[in-house]
């Protein structure tokens, strides 16, 4: 049985390679050697071979038998249903600038260990850095391909030279998205990490503008909030397809924290502008006032350090605030921790959050209602004041047992949030794609539908925390956003 596997194996490999790469090599180069040299035809005829073999075993890893017994049981497994075969792996490409210290980073880290584990899959890191320390983990088989920051094509020209079949693009260059949707050899998921709130708050209306643009042309869009995906973009006529985060812990393997202390965590990996640890810092003073033992740690790498040095000494909080700065291993303060402060400006799924909640720690929210992990364990606060967030974490952390309520809640709210099944969704989607897109749309059929009347709910609360937050769009409304004439007010206002 194996001298035929292997019998067969070869065959294909003359059929499906001789003739595109090698003729011209062997025919015209070699044979000038054989006259030139007097080689022996029938041992020039083995080298081939032997070259052929080592060739396609580098390119196929596992012989076409073996793969297409894994691509039937993948089908089985999965309830689909194709009918041709592949010869080779299919090769995806992650794309993201670098996989050290941020959300979007670990994200990319995490999507690169689960969709290794697809023995059909050959995954390819094509990111801006080399190899860096304390690096989010990744699969040591992995092969990175690296492109020169600053040189656009360059992205394409790796794409093309490597023979990626599906690319997953976790970026907002507006140059390279309108390249790839152009390029039609390429299909091309892009992975929105944001809310449309962020390009309202971060002043970039021209940027916005060219990001929406590139997303309606782009056919295949990844979403991470189901407010934006099942609503926003529909009313946007942007088609995408809704995706949780995969989560960095496995539920199961997680002890949850005790909660028997007095200590306050924010975590944030991004802009420190977005994350505004100022609004926490505030809220200790009156903290402080109720539980004078009470201590907060602030995990990140931030830039503004000094800022914010100088606000916690002139607050006499020093003794009270520790800036941890950047770490591998938060796990070591979430299992310490009681109370989780996140008064982030704009959120997509909620990375950290789900990194708290998972350890049970109850949080506190700055108007994030529309994260899909935002409800069990929170409270969501609506009016960006120190003292409201003060309110709040009294309350907490002054009973135990509403604590523990909270924390409790947090937990079980993860619950349904499954990796394993989330590694299905996703290689259904590259299947489907892959295969003609058979299965695209009712994959997109499936996603849980928000309904209009919480829909217009989140929007309104949003609209109102636009108002407080900027001033000058007190004349925005809900039908400004939704027929996308925000952006002439948004033009407007900053061009003022």
């Amino acid at each position: 049985m194996k001298l035929k596997k292997q019998i067969i194996f070869i065959k294909s490999l003359f059929k499906k390679r001789i003739k595109k790469i090698y003729y011209k090599l062997f025919y015209s180069k070699l044979i000038n050697i054989f006259y030139l040299k007097n080689i022996n035809k029938s041992l020039l005829i083995f080298l081939c071979i032997i070259i052929l073999i080592i060739k396609s075993y580098r390119i196929t890893p596992i012989n076409t038998i073996e793969l297409n017994e894994n691509y039937l049981q993948l089908q089985s497994d999965l309830n689909l249903k194709f009918n041709n075969k592949i010869n080779n792996k299919i090769r995806i490409g992650i794309y993201y600038r670098s996989i050290k210290n941020g959300g979007i980073e670990r994200l990319t880290a995490l999507l690169l260990n689960y969709l290794d584990k697809i023995k059909i899959f050959d995954i390819y890191l094509l990111t801006q850095l080399f190899k860096e320390e304390n690096e989010y983990k990744i699969p040591d088989n992995t092969k990175r391909i690296v492109i020169k920051t600053g040189r656009k094509k360059d992205l394409l020209k790796k794409i093309k030279r490597e023979k990626i079949d599906i690319l997953i693009y976790h970026f907002y260059n507006t140059y390279e998205i309108n390249m790839l949707n152009n390029f039609k050899k390429i299909k091309t998921i892009f992975y929105n990490h944001s809310c449309f709130l962020i390009w309202i708050y971060a002043k970039i209306y021209n940027y916005f503008k060219t990001v929406y643009n590139a997303y309606k042309n782009s056919k295949y869009l990844v979403s991470l909030v189901p407010f934006e995906n099942d609503y926003l973009f529909k009313k946007w006529g942007i088609n995408s397809i809704l995706m949780n985060n995969f989560i960095p812990y496995e539920y199961n393997n997680i002890i949850p924290s005790t909660l028997t202390s007095k200590i306050i965590l924010m975590i944030g990996r991004g802009s420190d502008k977005m994350k505004r640890y100022e609004l926490g810092i505030q809220s200790m003073k009156y903290i402080i006032k109720k539980i004078p033992d009470c201590e907060m740690r602030i995990i990140s790498d931030i830039k503004s350090t000094d800022y914010l040095k100088k606000m916690i000494k002139n607050l006499n909080l020093e003794n009270n605030i520790k800036l941890v700065g950047y770490t591998s291993i938060p796990e070591i303060y979430f299992k310490n921790a009681s109370l989780h402060i996140f008064p982030t400006i704009s959120e997509s799924f909620g990375f950290v959050l789900s990194e708290t909640k998972i350890y049970g720690i109850p949080s506190i929210l700055a108007g994030l209602d529309y994260v899909s992990i935002a409800k069990g364990g929170t409270i969501i606060i609506y009016d960006d004041k120190p003292k409201t967030i003060a309110k709040e974490a009294i309350k907490i952390l002054n009973s135990y047992n509403y604590r523990k309520r909270l924390g409790k809640e947090a937990r079980i709210s993860m619950k349904k949030f499954n990796n394993d099944l989330l590694l299905k969704k996703w290689t259904k989607l590259i299947l489907s794609i892959y295969n003609g897109d058979i299965y695209y749309q009712n994959l997109r059929e499936q996603d849980n539908k928000i309904s209009d009347k919480k829909a217009l709910n989140i929007l309104n609360n949003q609209i109102k925390l636009l108002k407080l937050r900027k001033p000058k769009f007190k004349n925005i409304t809900i039908k400004n956003i939704i027929n996308f004439t925000f952006m002439e007010n948004l033009n407007k206002y900053y061009n003022s």
